[in-house]
């Protein structure tokens, strides 16, 4: 199920550069628009038995070439209530990810308004990019 997920997704944002990451989705280096956050939302409701209405994990994705600006990101971010997931090298080790997470509830309109803050920081912080989002369930424990 989660590999159809995956292509289904794959498929409706083929013109981005986007890359699969552990849960369904991945958006890299360009503000998705409104029409295709809501076509994302619909391909969710339409495929997962997610509540994709209600609150989800979503994850969300920094890079650049030096982790100590990645480090100075994620304190900030964590200070805005995110939680710091893991600051990690590329294979290559040419960049590092930055990923953060919170539970949060989203709609089409407030995850791009969310993607558009996340790449003006990028750039006030000075860093290589905001490289997108992933999103799961919220896992019960």
């Amino acid at each position: 199920m989660r590999k159809q997920i995956t292509l289904v997704l794959t498929i409706a944002f083929m013109g981005l550069a986007g890359c699969e990451r552990k849960h369904a989705i991945a958006q890299r280096k360009s503000t998705m628009t409104l029409e295709q956050m809501e076509e994302m939302f619909a391909n969710m409701r339409a495929e997962t038995k997610w509540d994709v209405d209600g609150e989800m994990l979503w994850g969300y994705f920094f890079t650049d070439t030096d982790p100590t600006k990645l480090e100075r990101a994620s304190k900030r971010l964590v200070d805005l209530g995110y939680r710091l997931v893991k600051i990690y090298p590329t294979d290559d080790k040419s960049t590092c990810f930055l990923h953060i997470e919170r539970v949060e509830k989203h709609t089409p309109r407030t995850l791009q308004a969310r993607n558009v803050e996340f790449e003006k920081l990028a750039t006030e912080l000075g860093l290589e990019s905001y490289d997108g989002m992933d999103v799961g369930p919220v896992l019960k424990q």
